[in-house]
């Protein structure tokens, strides 16, 4: 529709009626409403970060909604005026509809102060002058409504806007939200700003033609422009299309949300090994599943990819009173999926826990779990699980303030060691240094609890160093007391090895000890790598130049090629308890071990057996050619100090 209004101007020297039109038309507010709802549809069909952004998010899609339906409803109304009575609804929609704009422009400024995270100091003139802009913008449309200086109707029922503060208070915070975009631009993404000044460029450059051309159908359209931008650049948290997977900071983020509500969520994780792979893809039958299973058995459910594998659903307990049998009904067409395309999987699944969603953990929870799972095997989370994993990360974040410290003799690395006994000699005069430690919360903690932690986040080789200064300080005290140390070893991941700064770590701590080079020995278990295997080489090599011995610890476990044992210039080999055992079982397999250890006996390496327990196994390694025995038929592992117990001062032993 096209809207008339007539106002009286002064020409030359008289009155003179002129007719001035607004060439308005509803389609562009009919487009903003039915754009609005269709944004919501989107955001509320989708997962979106329940953030303080996107709460202002929503404010600027309500205050849009109501600004195009007031200027629908104000041009409606006044298009039948004819006298200046009874227009209540006319101005009610005139406030509204300026109200709504001045609103809109206010939260943006608003969204971006939080976009931004700016600090109190920084925001607060920011907002008192937006927020004193808004307040008098406001009130002098009210004040020109009632004392008809602004937007009035007159007695013959022409329409005239009088003083209109529209066009400066648009200015006023467009001014304001471009000082924050250009002073404050570092506090956002480089692409993200392009996107946002693209867009305000877009609004201002059509606000601007409408005014010169009497136009204001697209006023609020304009307004629509940078919210869209918002909502694609910064809220949108797009589905994977072929799985229907949202990613992990969403899930995050439902985590966050539901927790803060205390509300409890049903998580259901599958992982499949298959698939664990970089730029490996499900193909696209058991995308099929996975989209099925992900949509029909709970309501109100969310699908996150962890990453290629690994699939997480998460749905709200109170929408799914009956979980327990849903979980039953898809755990039954599961096995019967698993018959048709049998991958190995995990899964686990339960409610969430307080202890976990406090800190939002659920991905490093369940891979904790995975590492006590077999494959195709489904675990129920239990309260034990969480206070297992609770040890697990306090022992991490204790191995991580180790780490930084870095100091050498940290008191909370303990210095064990396990006796040898010296089969020639008939005396104790070696031995295995061992870890501890032991934390302020959990008491002694074992190897097999932090050894693989601290090998899994880089922390192992600042263990090494810790022990092995332990190591040296006894072995310093040792030889001044006058006891005989022919040399103690430590143990040395593989990981280490591929340290540059390895060689040079360990003959620093040694030489620093001022203790001779071969009281220390290194115990090193073969690797499969070819990579590892030639690293390997060169450092044993590097290292026995300086008279460190080498051990090749565990063999008979695993993979174990004679072949590159050659190769390498070890000293000692041990035989696994495992290879003990197994010599006791017939006189067979008793004649094969005995017979790989006098093979390496005539090459001039020398045998420890370890794990030797009782008089019937030491006799057996005697005559398997030992030269050395470890086991708790000697000693149990003790703290390093005690170790004096049982070596002989060099006296004694003459």
């Amino acid at each position: 529709m096209t809207m008339y209004y007539r106002i009286w101007g002064d020409h030359m020297g008289g009155l003179e009626q002129k007719l001035y039109y607004d060439n308005y038309s509803p389609i562009g507010d009919i487009a903003v409403i039915a754009m609005c709802f269709v944004i919501l549809i989107l955001i509320y069909t989708s997962y979106v970060s329940k953030t303080r952004a996107f709460f202002l998010f929503n404010v600027i899609i309500g205050l849009i909604f109501l600004a195009a339906g007031s200027n629908i409803l104000y041009h409606y109304q006044l298009s039948g005026i004819t006298s200046d009575e009874g227009h209540f609804i006319v101005y009610l929609m005139n406030f509204l509809y300026h109200t709504a704009l001045y609103g809109i422009l206010y939260v943006f400024v608003l969204y971006i102060i939080d976009v931004q995270r700016l600090e109190m100091s920084k925001r607060r003139p920011i907002l008192i002058i937006a927020t004193v802009l808004f307040f008098v913008s406001v009130l002098f449309d009210l004040i020109g409504i009632v004392k008809k200086t602004g937007f009035h109707i007159n007695a013959d029922g022409t329409a005239t806007d009088g003083k209109n503060i529209f066009p400066l208070a648009y200015v006023g915070f467009v001014a304001i939200i471009m000082y924050l975009m250009i002073v404050y631009r570092n506090r956002i993404f480089k692409q993200v700003m392009r996107g946002f000044y693209g867009t305000m460029l877009v609004a201002f450059i059509i606000i601007s033609i409408q005014y010169l051309n009497n136009q204001s159908s697209f006023t609020v359209t304009t307004f629509l422009f940078p919210t869209i931008a918002m909502l694609y650049i910064i809220h949108s948290n797009p589905y994977n299309i072929e799985l229907g997977a949202i990613n992990i900071t969403a899930m995050e983020d439902m985590i966050r949300y539901s927790y803060e509500r205390e509300r409890t969520l049903i998580i259901m994780s599958l992982y499949i090994k298959e698939f664990d792979e970089e730029g490996k893809n499900f193909p696209k039958e058991i995308q099929a599943v996975i989209r099925r299973f992900a949509g029909e058995f709970f309501r109100g459910a969310f699908l996150f990819q962890v990453n290629n594998g690994h699939m997480i659903l998460l749905a709200d307990k109170h929408l799914n009173p009956d979980s327990e049998s849903r979980i039953i009904s898809m755990f039954s067409e599961f096995n019967e999926e698993y018959l048709k395309h049998k991958l190995d999987y995990k899964i686990v699944y339960g409610l969430t826990m307080e202890e976990v969603s406090r800190n939002n953990e659920y991905i490093s929870f369940i891979r904790h779990i995975h590492k006590h799972m077999g494959y195709n095997e489904k675990h129920q989370i239990t309260q034990e699980d969480v206070d297992l994993f609770n040890k697990y990360e306090y022992i991490l974040k204790e191995l991580a303030d180790i780490y930084r410290g870095g100091n050498l003799r940290d008191p909370r690395v303990l210095a064990y060691c396990q006796p040898v006994f010296n089969v020639k000699t008939g005396r104790y005069d070696t031995a295995e240094a061992l870890m501890r430690l032991k934390l302020q919360d959990t008491g002694l903690v074992f190897p097999d609890q932090f050894i693989p932690l601290a090998e899994e986040n880089g922390f192992i080789h600042t263990l090494t160093k810790i022990i092995l200064q332990k190591t040296c300080d006894e072995i310093r005290y040792l030889i001044k007391e006058g006891y005989e140390v022919n040399r103690i070893s430590v143990n040395v991941s593989v990981l280490e090895l591929r340290d540059d700064n390895f060689c040079k770590d360990i003959s620093e701590i040694i030489e620093g000890s001022d203790i001779p080079n071969e009281k220390v020995a290194i115990e090193i278990t073969e690797s499969q790598s070819d990579k590892d295997f030639d690293v390997m080489k060169n450092r044993i090599s590097v290292l026995k130049e300086k008279g460190i011995k080498f051990y090749l610890d565990d063999f008979g476990t695993g993979y174990s090629n004679m072949e590159r044992i050659m190769e390498l210039p070890f000293d000692i080999i041990k035989f696994d308890r495992s290879l003990v055992m197994a010599s006791d079982a017939d006189a067979k397999s008793e004649t094969m071990v005995g017979g790989l250890a006098n093979m390496f006996s005539d090459m001039n390496y020398s045998v420890l057996y370890e794990g030797v327990e009782n008089e019937v196994d030491e006799k057996r390694c005697i005559n398997m050619s030992a030269s050395y025995l470890q086991g708790f038929k000697y000693s149990k592992p003790i703290p390093i100090m005690d170790l004096k117990n049982f070596f002989s001062k060099i006296e004694e032993s003459a």
